[in-house]
């Protein structure tokens, strides 16, 4: 039952969109540039090295019409660059780009841009990525969640029966097999997805001999492949540990083996300090492993045989866990500096916030730890009154231990002692193990989040680079004074719109309303949209939002280099509005 909790609320973490951690730092032709003569090649730059798939780069024409390319390889010895080439003389127009790779820690990455040769032109073809099958990717992403959960069982549930009970229990009997299967079962399931997550594509294509011999040439396959030979191993140690107490060698050997093939395809393997980083990541998820494995198996202990918990166990584990706990936090402050980067990015990046919650989660943690290190304190301190009064117990009855076997004296006559102490403290600690379970299982739902979003330090430098190439682009900020009449006595004024940068992306928008005396007035309502007519394209909703004393939005986005034709609408009354119009260039 214990399991099926575990993995239930795993699956209820939901399946995280896939995300990548190779970010997009540049591209050549630049994203939304006009071009006097068409390229020769396409070139795209990413953050770390990628890997290509049969489809990485499409590119569309503006009839929506595909482009034959060459076949898209690295750019020399440069894994981190990607480039393909181009028909010589690609008519005018405007042309949409579409890639998708696989960035070096086994995550598929995709994205899409435009350039144009000539003139901007209207196109049909969208600009979006690459399409990515829903159920696919949540499939792929539930088996994650149920491997990292079979992991911390096998392993935790191992080292609880040998280091802390030091033998086999019944107990423990189903759980350890089940935890074997768990992982066998999400291992297989990952292997066979692996290539449809990879490709954007649908269930049907899992079982696609082509598709599963290219995922067995890559590294994430390679390691799954490794993970599935060395479960097959741990089948025998799993088999002998229900009967007997097994030589720890093996297991410590086959866990740490196990480790590795998840550092050898995640964050560690990519990035920089790749040694000390997968040597930190294996440390940290076997800590992971010990320490919520070992809770499982003690929190099922004291569910279903409590009286198989002696205070000496309790102390084993509680020091176990706290040798754990050391590990995590080691491992964890140097994998957190290596995955941010900078300050800035714990709040100014998906990764940072999602660190931050898992950091409040590792908080409440360590505060349920803290409630049953407490408990066993009071264990500990409660067990030689305990002794002292079965002697007093004994004493009355016969004088000694070696008198004991007199008669018993009436129950009236005997001091009292508390028979049910043990009990007491066994139904505490089980009410403090189960929260501290629970919020552990938090942390892992967490953590594998982390480990499918872009890190902090990728995002900054691919943001950084991305900024940078647009201001070699140039910018085209403008002002512009926009009157205005809605015919009524002093319903006359201008409007005077700030735009920035003024190119493709992302834009800043600022409106001030001028009355007839020149002075800024405040009305009633402004709104403000884009058309670009040349390419049928809009109209896009500003969503100016009232500012006291301006209005203005930060997140105004246009899709394509153009004169584009902004439409003001003032609202002076109730019943009073105008609306005009002024033509802006974007860049």
């Amino acid at each position: 039952m214990l399991l099926v909790a575990v993995l239930v609320l795993l699956l209820l973490g939901g399946a995280a969109p896939a995300s990548a951690h190779a970010g997009l730092s540049g591209t050549d032709p630049r994203d939304g540039s006009v071009l006097d003569s068409a390229p020769r090649q396409l070139t795209l730059t990413f953050t770390e090295s990628v890997g290509l798939l049969d489809d990485s780069v499409r590119v569309i024409d503006p009839k929506n019409r595909p482009v034959d390319t060459g076949e898209a390889a690295h750019a020399g010895d440069s894994a981190d660059t990607v480039r393909v080439s181009l028909p010589a003389d690609l008519p005018d127009g405007t042309y949409t780009v579409a890639w998708r790779v696989v960035s070096a820690d086994s995550h598929p990455v995709s994205g899409a841009f435009i350039f144009s040769v000539g003139e901007p032109s209207a196109t049909t073809a969208a600009v979006t990525a690459p399409t990515e099958d829903p159920a696919t990717a949540s499939l792929y992403n539930i088996a994650r969640y149920a491997a990292y959960g079979g992991l911390a069982l096998l392993i935790g549930v191992a080292v609880f029966m040998s280091a802390v009970l030091r033998g086999p229990t019944d107990a423990l009997r189903k759980l350890l097999p089940a935890a074997w299967l768990t992982l066998v079962t999400s291992t297989a399931a990952l292997l066979l997805l692996r290539g449809p997550y990879e490709r954007g594509t649908g269930l049907t294509d899992a079982l696609d001999p082509t598709v599963l011999s290219a995922t067995l040439t890559t590294r994430p396959g390679l390691a799954l492949l490794a993970r599935l030979a060395l479960l097959t191993a741990a089948f025998f140690l799993v088999r002998r540990s229900d009967r007997r107490t097994t030589h720890p060698a093996p297991g410590v050997a086959l866990s740490v083996a196990l480790a590795v093939t998840w550092a050898a395809s995640e964050h560690a393997s990519a990035g920089i300090q790749v040694p000390v980083a997968m040597t930190s990541a294996v440390l940290h998820l076997l800590a992971m492993a010990v320490w919520l494995g070992g809770l499982t198996a003690l929190l099922t202990v004291l569910y279903r045989a409590p009286h198989d918990l002696t205070l000496a166990t309790v102390t084993r584990f509680s020091r176990l866990a706290s040798a754990s706990v050391i590990v995590l936090t080691v491992t964890g402050v140097y994998q957190s500096w290596r995955g941010l980067g900078s300050w800035e990015a714990l709040t100014g990046t998906t990764y940072g916030r999602i660190l931050l919650a898992k950091l409040a989660a590792v908080a409440l943690l360590l505060a349920a730890a803290a409630f049953s290190r407490r408990w066993t304190r009071r264990w500990a301190a409660g067990e030689p009154a305990r002794v002292a009064a079965e002697a007093r117990v004994l004493e009355t009855v016969g004088g000694s231990a070696e008198t004991a076997e007199a008669p018993e004296a009436p129950a009236h006559d005997r001091p009292p002692v508390d028979h049910d102490g043990h009990d007491h403290h066994r139904r505490a600690l089980r009410r403090s193990v189960f929260a501290e379970f629970m919020t552990g299982v938090l942390v892992l739902v967490i953590t594998t989040l982390l480990t499918i979003t872009l890190p902090g330090r990728a995002a900054t430098e691919s943001a950084a680079a991305q900024t940078t190439a647009a201001d070699a682009g140039g910018s085209t900020a403008s002002s512009s004074v926009v009157p205005f009449d809605v015919g009524t006595p002093n319903g006359q004024g201008k409007v005077q719109l700030d735009l920035a940068p003024g190119r493709v992306g992302q834009n800043q928008v600022q409106a001030v309303v001028f009355g007839p005396d020149g002075g800024i007035v405040t009305v009633p309502e402004l709104r403000l949209t884009f058309t670009l007519r040349a390419q049928d394209v809009g109209p896009i909703d500003a969503e100016l939002e009232n500012r006291g004393g301006y209005w203005g939005t930060d997140k105004l986005r246009l899709p394509l280099p153009g004169t584009w034709t902004m439409k003001i609408t003032v609202r002076t009354t109730d019943i009073d509005q105008v609306t005009v119009e002024k033509d802006v260039r974007v860049g």
